[in-house]
């Protein structure tokens, strides 16, 4: 029989702790028989004194089993996911997924919704009339298994341990520890069942790895511990001290990622999207990474990865004549041309600012409660890099109230670097 105390004392020792000790944590809290307090030391334990890949692997293995799990065998060696540690204009799932479905790939996907300056997959394509994030499991895997792609809201019972933990992380200053972020990622990937998963690991001021090292160190446990679940797991190191794209906002996001899959666009995002698709149909086929980026760029010039798109927002209710005409996304009565307050170089752009003026102008949400306007958001006219002259646009800010746009201003003013030389270009891609 273990007891919690022992458990926290060997933690605080520096001393590794076995499966079973792990399991029976993981077990006691969600069933609430451990007390928050004795789940908080162990939580700081494990901040101050570490665990080794082995132990975050089987505490990742606990948290994912602690509730429903999704089984996706049925779809073999093509089952893949993808996931992103979070970022400020990141709407690759919108991309990705019905990219890698028109190439014979099986994205049958959980997404969350945004909090604070990160936005979220559900937000986004709940701005598309009609589109059903919530589908009964029957509905999902015939979609999935029909089209190739389904995306639905996170399942409340799916991986709890992680739920509850992280909310008690939230308020213990715990969340900054690479094997509690790794198990927390890693659990919802392996309960949502895809036999392959590519991660996209953001680092920049965007970001909550803020270097390149500390993401690299991130990545490499999340691979190795999804691989010693039996996943093949893949990681890429993207660059999010800029935002993704041009377009932040839901209904806006939604816009710039069609334009992305009719191929009218070929930007930062485009580069990302095929990289990650790329890989995961390299995971699914047994292609190289080459051949696999080949055809993702061929299915957008000929129509499939767009049509794919088509088939799968139909298949979950959205109205795909939005899509077909831009201008019937949901539009803000406010557009508000945001002008350079200098000349010279945006030097740099404190990415996580321009999130936050997102969401003053109504794109997101402080709390899970508010309620988020689909036509709010940010559609960038100049980004890092760029030489603008002072009263150029720089952006263009919508909203549905003209009283929300002087503290948005002031966010994003206060976000941007001017300089009168040009900044050390950053690699879009820095690892895999």
């Amino acid at each position: 029989m273990y007891r919690m105390y022992d458990i926290i004392t060997k933690k605080k020792q520096g001393l590794p702790l076995t499966e079973g000790e792990i399991r029976f944590f993981i077990e006691g809290y969600t069933a609430g028989s451990i007390p928050h307090e004795q789940a908080s030391a162990l939580c700081m334990a494990i901040c101050l004194r570490g665990m080794t890949m082995e132990e975050t692997a089987v505490l990742t293995d606990a948290m994912a089993n602690s509730g429903d799990t999704v089984d996706l065998s049925a779809f073999g060696e093509y089952s893949v996911d993808k996931h992103s540690t979070g970022g400020v204009g990141d709407k690759t799932t919108l991309i990705v997924a019905p990219l890698v479905a028109s190439l014979g790939g099986k994205v049958a996907k959980m997404s969350g919704r945004g909090l604070g300056h990160t936005g979220g997959t559900v937000d986004k394509l709940e701005s598309i009339p009609g589109y059903r994030t919530s589908l009964s499991p029957e509905e999902f895997f015939e979609i999935s298994r029909r089209v190739g792609v389904c995306v639905v809201g996170q399942s409340g019972v799916l991986a709890p341990a992680d739920k509850k933990l992280y909310a008690l992380r939230d308020v213990t200053a715990t969340v900054d520890c690479i094997p509690l972020i790794a198990s927390s990622i890693m659990s919802k990937k392996l309960a949502g069942g895809a036999r392959s998963i590519v991660l996209d690991v953001k680092c920049g001021s965007g970001a909550f790895m803020k270097t390149p090292a500390e993401a690299k160190a991130l990545a490499q446990a999340m691979v190795e511990v999804g691989e010693k679940c039996g996943r093949r797991v893949r990681a890429l190191i993207t660059n999010m001290d800029v935002p993704l794209g041009t377009h932040i906002g839901n209904a806006l996001e939604v816009k710039e990622a069609v334009k992305i899959l009719r191929g009218e666009q070929e930007d930062d995002l485009y580069r990302v999207c095929i990289a990650l698709a790329s890989n995961m149909l390299s995971l699914v086929h047994g292609w190289s990474v080459e051949e696999a980026e080949a055809g993702c760029i061929a299915a957008i010039r000929d129509g499939r990865a767009y049509a794919k798109l088509l088939e799968w927002i139909a298949a979950q209710g959205g109205d795909t004549s939005v899509l077909e005409d831009l201008s019937r996304l949901p539009v803000s009565p406010v557009c508000y041309a945001l002008c350079a307050p200098e000349t010279g170089y945006i030097a740099h752009m404190a990415t996580d600012g321009i999130g936050t003026a997102a969401c003053l102008l109504g794109a997101g949400r402080a709390t899970k409660e508010d309620t988020i306007d689909p036509a709010a958001g940010i559609v960038l006219q100049a980004k890092t890099g760029d030489y603008v002259e002072k009263g150029q646009c720089i952006a263009y800010l919508h909203t549905s109230s003209e009283a929300l746009l002087p503290a948005a201003e002031r966010a994003f003013l206060e976000s941007i670097t001017m300089d009168s030389k040009p900044p050390v270009e950053n690699p879009l891609i820095f690892t895999r």
